[in-house]
């Protein structure tokens, strides 16, 4: 195992450096660029002109993208003749507010994080329980129900129910969702009480194609010959689920969660924006829509290098699910 889990790490760095030249090239590919926003601001501002090459060299946007893209890497010398970038542990600084990029991660990540992980806790308490009791209750009434949930869940849109559940209250009872954020550090209940709304909107997103899953693989698993053993032997139905079925019949779905975990990233990005969590995603909205190429990079560098792990440790969660797989 420990040889595979070397052959994957070093695997991530190729990875990782195309997604980097990828994302870097295909930024500035958008219409408009940051000289545009920066003059046009100013324009509107104080209606006072800017010499657009003086701005293109305090921002080191005058050498070719190339040029740019290695000294952001950090394999060529800046303006200054020195070398920094990624590859030094520099993401750079933010091409607005000249702020370290860094900086910025952490003051943002925690909150993506949270919400993230609530709404994967949210997910997991509906999916579960219902897609096992759905498959062991079949084509009845709590089999249809759960089934009839989980298809609500894929087809309604997340952002469509997180809208809904911030007019409709308003509307009705006159109640908004609290806008202004608080640390956990500060009052734990009252950050909470923020999340609890955008989390379980986005739980729900993801819990039916798992619920769908685990039903799937469970009535696989409960059809085949040890199972049978097991209820023959006059084994309690706690026992034979738990001990017997259950973990077979997680290996898909362990699988399956952990390609949602992408999905929950990109869906952290329209729910901070509808409930005005300063995550990860308003971050990366405002970065794409200032062209701040600096922080859009890094940011989905740090998303891609997340994933990749994320992945690894699915895979190596197999081995403990089903003693059969070996890793070579």
């Amino acid at each position: 195992m420990r040889v595979y889990i070397i052959r994957r790490l070093l695997l991530m760095i190729p990875t990782v450096f195309l997604v980097s030249l990828i994302i870097f090239f295909m930024i500035r590919l958008i219409p408009g660029s940051i000289i545009d926003i920066m003059i046009g601001q100013q324009l509107e501002m104080s209606g006072a002109a800017v010499d657009r090459d003086y701005l293109e060299r305090e921002l080191g946007l005058d050498v070719p993208v190339h040029v740019q893209y290695g000294r952001w890497l950090g394999i060529i010398p800046g303006a200054d003749g020195k070398i920094s970038g990624l590859l030094q542990g520099d993401f750079g600084d933010s091409l607005w507010s000249q702020n370290p990029v860094i900086e910025e991660i952490t003051a943002r990540w925690p909150v993506t994080l949270e919400l993230g992980f609530l709404a994967l806790i949210v997910a997991q308490l509906i999916a579960l329980p219902a897609g096992i009791i759905s498959a062991l209750r079949q084509d009845t009434w709590g089999d249809y129900l759960a089934r009839s949930f989980a298809i609500v869940c894929i087809a309604v849109p997340g952002f469509w129910v997180g809208t809904m559940v911030i007019v409709f209250p308003s509307i009705w009872w006159g109640y908004m969702p609290s806008i202004i954020y608080i640390p956990f550090a500060q009052d734990p209940v009252g950050n909470l009480k923020m999340f609890i709304v955008p989390a379980i909107v986005l739980g729900m997103a993801m819990s039916g194609m798992t619920m769908r899953m685990t039903r799937t693989m469970m009535l696989e698993v409960l059809r085949q010959d040890y199972i049978r053993t097991a209820w023959s032997k006059g084994l309690r139905e706690k026992i034979v689920v738990l001990r017997h079925a259950l973990k077979n019949a997680f290996i898909p779905v362990i699988t399956l969660v952990g390609s949602r975990l992408a999905v929950l990233v990109g869906g952290t990005v329209i729910i901070e924006q509808i409930f005005v969590l300063p995550g990860m995603g308003r971050l990366i909205i405002d970065a794409i829509t200032q062209r701040d190429y600096t922080i859009v990079s890094a940011v989905m560098i740090f998303f891609a290098s997340i994933m990749v792990f994320i992945n690894l440790m699915i895979d190596l969660t197999y081995g403990f699910l089903d003693p059969r797989v070996r890793y070579n």
